[in-house]
């Protein structure tokens, strides 16, 4: 398999040229320890919901549901629409509630809801959580890189943490929310190029389907049986629902209106881009058939079809979905590391000055704590099997209490620790038994935590002063937020931020273009062509619209 040339590196390389220059001039912007965590709470919607949509990716979509869709076809985008129930429901249910507490962080919201206790629980074993799923990530990334490079797996990790880790530290999350929507554009235009050259390869769509007739049903293989997508969409929409960076995405945009826009433009762009991004991999079943490992078949398949120069930009495009991906997580743990460990339990009196500097050692410490797992997570078995198993086993019981405990007042906290205490010994004990299958031990544990949960408020009862506070917040989630609470950017800043992504989405044009070149005689080198050109307008309509001018210097209106 041939691996990178000269000018895929210059690609890769100018790619993150850009990326640096969107982390430093958010570093400049932001001077505060909500900026750096919340933006403020003037996150625009659309930019809100593409950071979220590309927070549900990574290169483990690109490598674990690739791999479903290597071997048994459309049911791999069966399983990734599991992602879109979540969204629905926190746009229609929950979202509100979360922009209505205005809090910091996930973990701030417990003390508040049940009490210290819970908080200080959730926080570490939350983090732990959270470290063992972005090692997956940061494992997939690695795999990827090593079927395109001449890098080994420790290089190719500890290379793709290293720009991850960096990235996150210098602008917050507004840098990471910017970020994420410059890499939607790079990501969906070349998986988007991928396609036709993929179908292409094979004779054409018809033809596949002739081939491969099975691949094109939604619910062939063992993934496709009921129970098992059952169970699997009910732990992702607990999953998501009370994973922390999705959580972050809501209570950051100004109002209850926009986490509906944000719910809803998420789910509906989790809903059309599965086909796309994993057509190839089906694809891949009759052009490289017999792949050692499935989970290398989207990459494979790429680097069989791209030319020099735009493999590049695929690689930086696969790059940016789990930089993305980790981006967003590291952001959203360093807040926790800060707010609810180093300024609670070490430094109460802490300036803002000193925790953003926390913030970013933290992020450090996360960054090279992830590496370090992530060159375990293979002997899990592969990127889905470790990433199911370890949802299944903490990601539903931390999850259970905090979701559900927006929602019903009379939960409280014993039930939410008993719900993590046997959610977790549960999880344990049933996925090491040959006994059960994955989702019949998964179901029960699911249906243990919920009934623990729930019963906890009508079986036990709480004290007055925690009715008295839990009443205050509930009281505070189901008013809607006043008009002096809604905060509005800069007009200055939102000047800049418009030409920030008019440069770097022309930017990106000009680089689809220059790279088409050398392969301009063949059908990629055209669509490139074509990519680079609707770039290029899409950043000067998207600079008129915004500003109304052709000019970057900033005049303020009188």
């Amino acid at each position: 398999m041939s691996k990178l040339a000269t000018l895929d590196y210059i690609s890769i390389g100018i790619y993150l040229l850009l990326m640096a220059g969107v982390g430093l001039f958010f570093g400049w912007f932001v001077k505060d320890i909500k900026g750096y965590f919340k933006g403020g709470n003037t996150i625009p919607w659309g930019i809100s919901g593409i950071s979220n949509f590309m927070g549900s990716l990574s290169t483990f979509v690109f490598i674990a549901y690739a791999g479903i869709a290597y071997k048994d076809g459309l049911i791999g985008v069966t399983v990734l629409w599991s992602a879109v129930i979540p969204f629905v429901f926190a746009a229609l249910i929950i979202g509100k509630l979360w922009v209505r507490s205005r809090i910091i962080t996930p973990v701030e919201y417990l003390e508040t809801r049940f009490n210290a206790n819970i908080r200080q629980l959730f926080g570490w074993t939350g983090l732990g959580m959270r470290f063992l799923d972005n090692m997956v990530r940061q494992y997939a990334m690695g795999i990827f890189l090593v079927t395109a490079t001449d890098l080994t797996f420790v290089q190719a990790i500890i290379f793709s943490g290293a720009i991850t880790t960096l990235f996150t530290i210098v602008g917050g999350v507004w840098a990471v929310v910017v970020m994420d929507t410059l890499q939607f554009v790079i990501l969906i235009f070349v998986s988007v190029l991928l396609v036709p050259l993929s179908l292409e390869a094979t004779g054409g769509l018809a033809t596949l389907m002739d081939k491969l007739p099975s691949h094109f049903e939604f619910f062939s293989g063992p993934k496709g049986q009921p129970l098992w997508l059952m169970v699997y969409f009910v732990m992702i929409l607990f999953k998501y629902n009370g994973n922390w960076v999705f959580i972050q995405r809501f209570y950051s945009v100004k109002d209850e209106n926009a986490t509906r826009k944000l719910g809803f433009f998420s789910a509906a762009l989790l809903l059309i881009f599965p086909i796309i991004f994993l057509l190839p991999a089906i694809a891949a079943a009759d052009i490289l058939p017999g792949l050692e490992d499935p989970e290398q078949a989207y990459v494979a398949v790429a680097v069989h079809l791209l030319p020099a120069g735009l493999l590049g930009l695929m690689i930086a495009a696969m790059f940016s979905a789990t930089m993305s991906s980790l981006n967003s997580e590291f952001n959203v743990m360093s807040a926790v590391l800060t707010n609810d460990i180093y300024k609670r339990l070490i430094n109460p009196s802490a300036t803002e000055k000193q925790l953003i500097f926390a913030a970013r050692l933290n992020i450090l410490l996360v960054g090279a704590i992830v590496v370090a797992g992530s060159l375990f997570i293979g002997k899990l078995g592969g990127a889905f099997e470790a990433n199911k198993i370890l949802t299944g086993l903490f990601a539903i019981p931390l999850a259970i209490p905090l979701v559900l405990g927006l929602l019903f007042k009379k939960t409280n906290s014993v039930g939410a620790f008993f719900t993590v205490l046997v959610g977790i010994f549960s999880g344990l004990i049933l996925t090491s038994s040959s006994d059960f299958s994955w989702e019949l031990a998964t179901l029960i544990q699911i249906v243990s935590c919920i009934t623990i949960f729930l019963l906890s408020g009508f079986l036990l009862s709480s004290k007055e002063n925690y009715k008295k506070r839990v009443n205050n917040f509930f009281e505070k989630i189901q008013t809607p937020l006043s008009p002096n609470e809604i905060d509005e950017p800069d007009s200055k800043f939102r000047w800049a931020l418009a030409n920030l992504f008019s440069i770097a989405i022309g930017a990106s044009g000009l680089l689809f273009c220059a790279v088409s070149i050398p392969s301009i005689g063949m059908e990629s080198g055209k669509i490139a062509l074509a990519i680079g050109g609707g770039c290029i307008l899409l950043a000067i309509i998207l600079k008129w619209l915004t500003t109304g001018s052709h000019k970057f210097s900033y005049k303020s209106k009188k």
